[in-house]
């Protein structure tokens, strides 16, 4: 599975995210609001942004998130094979512009990567802090079902989490 197509619908691409993207992408992630249920909630910092923004480089998994009508940066996402699981695919480190908040543009984001995804899988984890609310209701929405309470570490501070999971008969079953 290429972890950085591009796809794309009426509303959205998604392309690979390149070192040339780092300006543009900041734009949107220095919206502290944008953070203040995730467990990085300081990533709108400088600072903070560029270690993201180079992890994501380096994960050879993230996508930048373009609205197609003006061909505005909008957010990114990332694909990560789960560590010892052959058939599964982790979606995660999503984050999108207020202003394309509660509508269709995360949902549509989803549905492109999930889709895709399933030519190759046959489940899609979500690992989401217990605290981020926002995500949760987000991925819940996609018909993801929590599975269980991890302690996954994220951002290398142990907390609570929850694996949210999308199996691919339930998707195929759903659309």
């Amino acid at each position: 599975m290429n972890l950085q197509p591009t796809l794309e619908d009426d509303l959205i691409i998604l392309r690979p995210l390149r070192e040339n993207d780092f300006e543009t992408l900041y734009e949107v992630a220095k919206d502290p609001l944008i953070w203040k249920q995730h467990p990085c909630s300081d990533r709108y910092k400088s600072s903070v942004y560029s270690k993201f923004f180079e992890e994501s480089i380096k994960s050879n998994g993230a996508l930048i998130i373009l609205d197609k009508s003006s061909n505005n940066v909008i957010g990114s996402t990332r694909f990560k094979p789960v560590d010892n699981v052959e058939s599964a695919i982790e979606i995660g480190w999503s984050f999108l512009s207020r202003d394309y908040w509660g509508g269709e543009y995360n949902k549509s984001m989803k549905k492109l990567m999930i889709d895709y995804a399933f030519k190759f899988i046959e489940e899609i984890i979500f690992y989401i802090d217990k605290d981020n609310k926002r995500s949760q209701k987000a991925v819940e929405k996609i018909s993801g079902q929590r599975i269980m309470e991890s302690h996954k570490n994220l951002l290398k501070n142990a907390g609570t989490n929850w694996t949210y999971t999308i199996k691919k008969q339930d998707w195929n079953r759903m659309k």
